[in-house]
């Protein structure tokens, strides 16, 4: 019985001339757009991670346990802990060292491997308490990824 009404719904409809249906209007509001994205190491696309890997050749500076405060069409920010790799007497010997950071994202841009995605361009850590050395306690980097 479904199936028969399924099926004589769609014929009535395929039927009513197009002047009877009601008529698109050009002035429909676009979709709105999505928020961006912060690509990672892996060009994966990624909305709020708990973890972010800043340095993708070594991994010795990993932001971890991010808890985001906001996340819209022009910034997104976070606070969380950056763990960078002290790389003394050299890295592979080095141990990892905490730093509380605020992380805010910015500049969102077209990524070029999918147009029709933003993502964000630009990092800025705020170290809260002290930075690693040489880091200044407030700095930005470009995303590249």
């Amino acid at each position: 019985m479904t199936t028969l009404l399924c099926t004589a719904a769609a014929l009535t409809a395929a039927v009513i001339p197009a002047s009877a249906q009601p008529a698109a209007t050009a002035s429909a509001p676009a979709a709105a757009p999505l928020d961006p994205v912060v690509v990672d190491c892996f060009s994966e696309a990624q909305t709020r991670p708990e973890e972010y890997l800043l340095a993708c050749g070594d991994g010795n500076n990993r932001l971890v346990k991010l808890r985001w405060e906001t996340w819209g069409p022009s910034t997104a920010t976070a606070t969380g802990t950056d763990m960078v790799n002290d790389c003394r007497p050299y890295c592979a010997a080095g141990r990892f060292r905490a730093y509380p950071v605020t992380v805010t994202l910015s500049h969102p841009e077209a990524w070029p491997e999918h147009p029709e995605v933003r993502r964000f361009t630009q990092i800025r850590l705020l170290y809260t308490d002290t930075a690693p050395e040489p880091v200044p306690k407030d700095v930005t980097y470009k995303l590249v990824y």
